[in-house]
């Protein structure tokens, strides 16, 4: 078992390096060229960086031993009962839960200056609660995904008209980071879960999307929270910028913010633990190696997301401020675009539920749809997106003008691909809008608006609702080229071998196998 789990934290430690080693190279490359910055400032972003780097190792596995298992666990248990008023309840009560707990929502709060912190966050736990119900209501009906996702953006859109303009990027960017490290584990393994309980064959298919639908509740929630609170009434505070003189006043910066969130991730994990644990008390459906297992993968996540959101909040969140404010002051502000979207290609692949999605995709597909490919998508349109929201930054474009097309593109090519193409689709952009996103390119985008003389409000905030469009387009032209390449093939007189026979299945011969 030892040797086991040292293999699997090697494993991990490599997929992480993979993951933060290109956006370190690439700030690097930024301070020894066109963006200098202050000694400070690296050190913390280097310190941060190996942070990041050991939290996601940590952290991935200990969703794979905990957070998954545990999901599964209670979706199963959920949908036994067989009172629909028990699982509409607990539905409401596990969404309302683990929103509280997603650490990329505090991230954000902490940064929107119209809301008072838990007045932002439980509006959107409640957002996620009654979507979460609505989510698993389809699965357990089998109503199509696309369709509700039409009506529902359709009447967000129809909200967005009443809420003062000043509001509506805060609240799009509040759907993105309600779906992070701590939400998608639980809920992707729900949806399995519930999904083993249905007997015919589109289960599989429709385990998928519960992320989509829990990303829409937020929007709505903020959206009618924005009649209330007019951002004009507060003012932004940025990001402190560390300067230090010693290495023991380098030191104190992270000594100081550990605590901080250590706290933090034992009172948004422990709701969690104590929900899981009424379950296993009534059902006993695990035995006492499989709990000591999903123990062992808790510390693994509470270490792991102590240490990642350590690095984040005081290593990379200042530089990017900083970063953002030299690149968009610099003789070449328009510079900032190509840097943006090259830094998000490759600051997705560092998101912790990005791995988690991409993983159960692979396995829940039988390989039909790769890791690999999940990530190349990811990354194509994070970086479209993080590229379109430094234009917005530079000009003060309504984020409306990009938002309204990109939805309508993405749910008109929802009804040309496979269904199971959707469900991931919407997934994705929630999962790829989290905590790196959160605290390095949303500063980011802070800092350049700072020193292009733009509105905060209404410009800086967005890129995360931006970065949680653009996959849902990317992924689905993913399922049109596999579609075509499935009729190519088809046309062809050449004998398919083994790996061409899988490809030319449909989703449910898939899901058969």
């Amino acid at each position: 078992m030892k040797n086991t789990t040292t293999e699997k934290l090697k494993e991990k430690l490599r997929e992480a390096l993979q993951a933060v080693l290109p956006i370190i190279g690439l700030v690097l490359l930024l301070c020894f060229s066109v963006a200098p910055i202050s000694p400070s400032i690296l050190l913390c972003f280097l310190i941060g960086g190996v942070l990041l780097i050991v939290g996601m190792m940590f952290f991935t596995l200990g969703a794979e031993m905990a957070m998954s298992p545990m999901g599964e666990q209670v979706g199963k248990r959920m949908t036994q009962s067989k009172n629909i008023w028990i699982i509409l309840g607990l539905s409401f009560l596990l969404g309302f839960i683990i929103t509280i707990s997603e650490p990329d929502l505090q991230v954000l709060a902490n940064q929107v200056p119209s809301v008072p912190n838990m007045v932002l966050i439980l509006s959107v736990a409640v957002g996620v609660g009654i979507f979460l119900v609505l989510a698993l209501l389809r699965m357990l009906i089998g109503i199509p995904l696309r369709n509700l996702l039409l009506v529902f953006y359709a009447a967000v859109f129809v909200l967005a008209l009443f809420v003062p303009k000043d509001f509506l990027s805060v609240a799009f960017d509040s759907g993105g980071v309600t779906t992070g490290p701590m939400t998608v584990p639980f809920i992707m393994a729900l949806g399995v879960g519930v999904s083993a309980i249905r007997s015919d064959r589109h289960a599989a298919d429709d385990s998928f999307g519960l992320v989509a639908l829990c990303s829409v509740g937020p929007i709505a929630a903020v959206l009618l929270l924005g009649m209330i609170y007019h951002p004009q009434e507060s003012a932004y505070v940025p990001p402190t910028i560390p300067e230090v003189s010693d290495s023991v006043e380098l030191w104190s910066l992270f000594r100081v913010g550990l605590p901080t969130y250590i706290r933090e991730i034992a009172v948004s994990l422990l709701p969690i633990v104590v929900f899981f644990a009424l379950f296993q008390l009534v059902g006993r459906d695990l035995t006492r190696r499989n709990l000591m297992k999903i123990g062992v993968g808790l510390v693994y996540t509470y270490v792991g997301l102590v240490l990642f959101l350590t690095g984040v909040n005081v290593g990379f969140m200042p530089a990017g401020n900083y970063l953002g404010q030299v690149l968009a002051g610099s003789s070449w502000p328009w510079i900032l675009i190509p840097i943006g979207m090259v830094m998000g290609f490759f600051l997705v692949k560092a998101e912790p539920a990005v791995y988690v999605l991409n993983k159960q995709v692979e396995e829940m597909t039988d390989g039909a749809i790769s890791a690999h490919a999940m990530g190349t998508s990811l990354s194509i349109g994070v970086a479209l997106s993080v590229g379109i929201a430094m234009v917005r930054v530079l000009t003060g474009i309504s984020i409306m003008w990009f938002l309204i097309p990109g939805y309508l593109i993405a749910i008109v090519i929802s009804f040309f691909v496979p269904k199971l193409y959707t469900a991931i689709a919407f997934d994705s952009g929630g999962v790829a809008s989290g905590p790196m996103t959160a605290a390095f390119l949303l500063p980011l985008a802070q800092g350049a608006c700072t020193a292009a003389g733009g509105n905060l409000i209404t410009d800086a905030f967005g890129v995360v609702a931006m970065v949680a469009m653009t996959p849902l387009i990317t992924i689905q032209i993913l399922g049109l080229v596999s579609q075509w390449k499935k009729s190519r093939a088809g046309r062809t007189a050449k004998v398919p071998d083994a790996v061409l026979a899988f490809a030319l299945l449909d989703d449910d011969a898939i899901i058969e196998l």
